[in-house]
């Protein structure tokens, strides 16, 4: 892990310092890279054929855990954009992220959402959640930011990027009421998810859900014996019908969590599996945000409602 962080340093002391990229070439697409898959989706849907956009976070990684390699720097640094979560989500990319910040236009989406609308977890040691694409609202916020972002660097499309960010909002509009449709089918009292890591707060709050997560917010965080037979406690008593494994985190903890529940006498499903720091694989409709958004709450409504068996089969 050391030689890696010294690798990067070298690199990035080696490369020299320059201005802000001039715009694009006539013919040439701005450069864009990006961490997460969610940021990278907004920024295709937004720049359309007018960027090329190379996302450093494939599908299952998580980016609480996720270091910068040689090759990641290096495209940094060729970028004319750069567009990450901020709130300490690539926490392990941060001293890499605040050098290219340096050379390159860089910018933390989140950064584009009022403080007060953010969550401050007292165990996150003062500092946001950063899981903000949960609430599909908070998530639209961010487009305008993209968009203006994307006009500066590249004046000539800027009419394009600020259309497809209008035609972009509509559509997050429309999945932002299919949630709440499909929330509303879930008796109230029965709105309780159960995940392996604390990610989903913003979803909770802003469709009506009580949300417990077995590790904390960070998945750098380890959930211990005691954490396991504290939720495992709750989900017996509560007599919670399934709880959900995450793309981007190993499901040992949480089968762990099920035997626990059943040794108190009640049988608890892992009703399939939820995207959280990480959305599908490219090509699959898990691989856009419309689309993890739309199985996240298909796949907790169906287990919730008993539509779907273990493992989230219909």
């Amino acid at each position: 892990m050391r030689i890696l962080r010294y690798v990067s340093f070298l690199l990035l002391a080696a490369l020299p310092a320059c201005a802000p990229p001039e715009p694009p070439e006539h013919g040439n697409r701005l450069q864009v890279v990006t961490t997460v898959g969610m940021i990278r989706d907004v920024v295709e849907n937004v720049g359309g054929r007018h960027v090329r956009v190379t996302g450093l976070m494939g599908a299952g990684v998580d980016p609480h855990l996720y270091k910068a390699s040689e090759g990641d720097v290096r495209r940094l640094y060729r970028a004319d954009v750069i567009f990450y979560g901020g709130l300490h989500l690539e926490a392990k990319m941060a001293e890499v992220l605040q050098e290219m910040g340096e050379r390159t236009r860089s910018v933390a989406v989140a950064e584009a959402i009022p403080p007060d609308s953010l969550l401050a977890p007292p165990q996150f040691a003062g500092a946001y959640d950063p899981h903000v694409w949960f609430d599909v609202r908070l998530w639209s916020m961010t487009v305008p930011r993209i968009a203006e972002t994307l006009a500066a660097a590249d004046p000539a499309h800027a009419a394009d990027y600020r259309a497809n960010a209008r035609r972009y909002r509509e559509e997050l509009d429309a999945l932002d009421r299919y949630v709440r449709e499909q929330a509303a089918r879930v008796p109230p009292e029965r709105r309780v998810l159960v995940t392996a890591h604390d990610a989903f707060n913003y979803f909770g709050r802003a469709y009506g859900f009580q949300v417990r997560g077995l590790q904390g917010i960070s998945t750098a965080s380890e959930a211990g014996t005691a954490d396991v037979q504290e939720l495992a406690d709750f989900i017996a008593e509560r007599r919670i019908p399934a709880m959900f494994v995450e793309s981007s985190i190993p499901r040992r903890n949480v089968e762990a969590v099920q035997e626990a529940v059943r040794a108190r006498g009640w049988d608890v499903a892992i009703g399939g599996q939820l995207f959280s720091d990480a959305m599908g694989s490219p090509g699959t409709p898990e691989g856009t945000y419309v689309g993890m958004v739309r199985h996240n709450i298909d796949t907790i409504v169906g287990a919730l409602l008993g539509e779907r068996g273990a493992d989230g089969d219909e």
